[in-house]
């Protein structure tokens, strides 16, 4: 039956062209099967009526049954309104109307009986109902009863166009009415295991429900469903990736990865560092493109693992290259790098905007005859003049800097692709992170390094700033250095940057005796690399800065983190600025600043802060403080499935559900010939035919 569900919208009563191209450009409904996948945001609860002597101060949305006893116009101009006094016999509340007076006080007829519906406010301890939706009870009576009113997403531009929640609802009844059956689209027993409504039921019942519970098992429903194509895709994508990209085989664990593990490294390695080297290997071993991405906290220890990655690239005769998003952190990378493998022989070379004339072309020679075992730099690594004799492996640090088609640049560097593995110290959940990067193979370092000291961190309102002050020149003292940073939101850019320069002037007059430099976006980078180098080099001894330092230069003599106005970070953000601070032996700290009255929430988050270093647990904290936000908009932006219904984040615990449901029939399945899943198949295709891939990067 989906050739009705592919028909036109103007096939459905009560769409002309007109309104098919608001719906259309609008809300994105074309046909009706979009408009069934429209699905309500929420439902309003219609099953109760309340009397007017239980209403109390807090109440959501309420429905009243009564007469209106008195109506009258009351102010001037912009504050003219118009006031209903409305009575159930329990009690008295005023019904207030703030625009079209004219047409709503021809339906205030008093003595007839009326149903009610808003949210009830209180003023001056009296109760009102600020534009209430108001029904003649007759008519109310004399329709088909929808205890939970569906309320839909709409646009301003709609509403204006007479389209309400009512009009889409009743659109769907007038498509239910040409409907015969609506194709079920999971297997049977996927339904049965799960213990879910079917497809039909679903999506008549998050539409038209007499319960909440239906409801329920609807969004139950309709959000697994979702998930699990999603997962689908993920995993078939991945699966195929397997097969059909062929990588280079590093079976050999030789002598520079030896030397290096026995002579060279500087500690031990962490359980879960050893773990993710066993992980990365057996992908190196397998004869499949590797495309892993390594999440690890601040200083778990991620470039020791691309090191030892790289030297199992060398040991099996290929090239590896390492890829940073700044000039700064690739210069970081290239002096950490060049002290420890010139101690075992293997020559290392930078590649960034910077490096010009005879230096650039003896590097870019040294690429292409083999002599340069590891390249280091920024995008300029992906540029076409740079040629490598033998590229087995590409390490990507700070993943979320560089895009999709930047990685796949690297990919033709030889003639079959390298290995690919991408890092960030952005934490996610690991089951988020399997979906966000889809294409990815997923490890995480979640053990720090024993020894190292956990950074001391300390809320304090901004008239504390005398005790500040104290403790930061205390610390100026011992001879530490101190990083000031200042937030810079594009849609206050000019006033942001004042503050920061202010900022400056400020932290010159709290301490005369050190140097003071600045770092912002908005610098030349030439200038911006020197206030940072001069600052790695101790010429200056505090640096005021945006949050243009959170990927930056490792800055081990660096003790104290201040972040002003830290109200206005989110919780990741934050923890990533303050592994700005405690890249050295000694006791660091980090001070957050905001102003002196908080919301509940807000010092709930600084708290958070105070109480733990772990940056899973802060990212889990950050998305139930913000929700999904852009992490989500990022991620469905790219998704191979999109969603209605389901949240990346609000809905972990069914999306692991789904991925371990996905998985079974990936293995069950694999040449997608079995008939009991064909239905899943043949969905999966329908859902992916207008979608782009954001996996394919070929």
């Amino acid at each position: 039956m989906y050739s009705f569900l592919d028909q036109d919208i103007t096939y459905l009563k009560g769409v002309g062209q007109a309104r098919a191209q608001l719906l259309a450009s609008e809300l994105d409904i074309h046909t009706v099967a979009d408009l069934l996948h429209h699905y309500p945001f929420r439902h309003e609860d219609r099953t109760r009526i309340y009397r007017i002597d239980e209403l109390h101060e807090g109440m959501q949305n309420i429905q009243l049954r009564g007469q209106i006893i008195d109506v009258s116009t009351v102010g001037e101009g912009p504050k003219r309104r118009l006031m209903a006094t409305f009575t159930d016999g329990t009690g008295f509340i005023t019904l207030i109307w703030f625009r079209s007076l004219k047409t709503i006080s021809k339906m205030c007829q008093i003595g007839v009986t009326y149903q009610v519906f808003g949210e009830p406010k209180v003023f001056q301890h009296s109760f009102s109902i600020p534009h209430p939706e108001m029904e003649v009870m007759e008519q109310v009576q004399n329709r088909p009863l929808l205890r939970m009113q569906p309320v839909y997403h709409l646009t301003e531009k709609l509403q204006g166009r007479g389209i309400t929640s009512k009009f889409l609802n009743q659109l769907v009844a007038n498509a239910f009415d040409k409907i015969a059956s609506i194709p079920e689209t999971l297997s049977s027993d996927l339904i049965t295991a799960h213990r879910l409504v079917s497809h039909e039921q679903a999506i008549r019942d998050i539409h038209f429900s007499q319960s909440a519970e239906a409801v329920s098992n609807a969004r139950r429903r309709l959000k697994f469903e979702e998930l699990f194509f999603l997962q689908l895709s993920i995993l078939q994508y991945a699966r195929s990736r397997q097969t059909v990209t062929e990588g280079w085989r590093f079976p050999r664990v030789a002598e520079k990865f030896n030397a290096f593990y026995s002579h060279v490294l500087p500690f031990s390695l962490t359980e879960a560092q050893k773990r993710v080297i066993r992980e990365i290997h057996a992908d190196l071993k397998s004869g499949h493109q590797m495309n892993r991405l390594l999440q690890g906290d601040v200083g778990s220890g991620k470039t020791i693992v691309a090191a030892l990655v790289a030297l199992l690239a060398i040991d099996n005769g290929f090239q590896a290259c390492i890829m940073a998003p700044t000039e700064i952190l690739a210069e970081q990378h290239y002096s950490g790098l060049c002290d420890q493998m010139q101690q075992i022989g293997v020559n290392v070379a930078l590649l960034t905007g910077n490096v010009k004339g005879k230096q650039r072309r003896e590097t870019l020679e040294g690429i292409k005859e083999g002599s340069i075992s590891i390249l280091v730099g920024t995008h300029a690594l992906i540029e076409p003049n740079v040629e490598f004799r033998n590229l087995g492996l590409a390490v990507i640090d700070e993943q979320h800097r560089f895009g999709v088609k930047q990685r796949a640049q690297l990919w033709t560097k030889n003639s079959r692709p390298p290995h690919i593995l991408v890092m960030t110290a952005t934490p996610i959940p690991r089951t988020l992170a399997m979906t966000v990067y889809g294409d990815l193979d997923v490890s995480v370092i979640d053990q720090l390094p024993p020894g190292r000291k956990t950074i001391a961190t300390r809320h304090f309102a901004s008239r504390e700033y005398e005790r500040i002050r104290q403790g930061v020149e205390m610390e100026l003292r011992r001879g530490r250095q101190v990083y000031i940073v200042y937030p810079l939101i594009k849609e206050n850019e000019k006033l942001d940057l004042k503050a920061l320069e202010e900022g400056y002037e400020e932290t010159q007059r709290r301490f005369p005796q050190w140097k003071v430099g600045m770092v912002h976006g908005k610098m030349k980078p030439a200038e911006k690399d020197a206030a940072m180098k001069a600052f790695a080099a101790n010429e200056t001894q505090i640096l005021v800065s945006t949050t243009v330092i959170e990927v930056g230069v490792n800055v081990p003599n660096a003790s104290v983190m201040i972040v002003e106005n830290a109200e206005r970070f989110g919780l990741a953000q934050l923890h990533q600025l303050r592994g700005r601070a405690g890249r050295g032996a000694e006791q660091s700290y980090c001070i957050l600043v905001t102003k002196d009255q908080l919301a509940e929430n807000t010092h709930e988050r600084m708290q958070i802060l105070v109480e733990t270093n772990d940056g899973f647990r802060i990212a889990e904290a950050d998305l139930k403080f913000r929700g999904p936000g852009d992490l989500e908009g990022t991620a469905q932006s790219g998704l191979p499935i999109q969603l209605k219904m389901a949240s990346l984040v609000g809905d972990s615990v069914m999306m692991s559900e789904a991925r371990e449901a996905a998985n079974r029939i990936i293995e069950a399945d694999p040449g997608e010939q079995l008939p009991q899943y064909r239905v899943l198949w043949t969905r999966l295709r329908q859902l992916k035919a207008n979608q782009t891939n954001y996996s394919d990067i070929s």
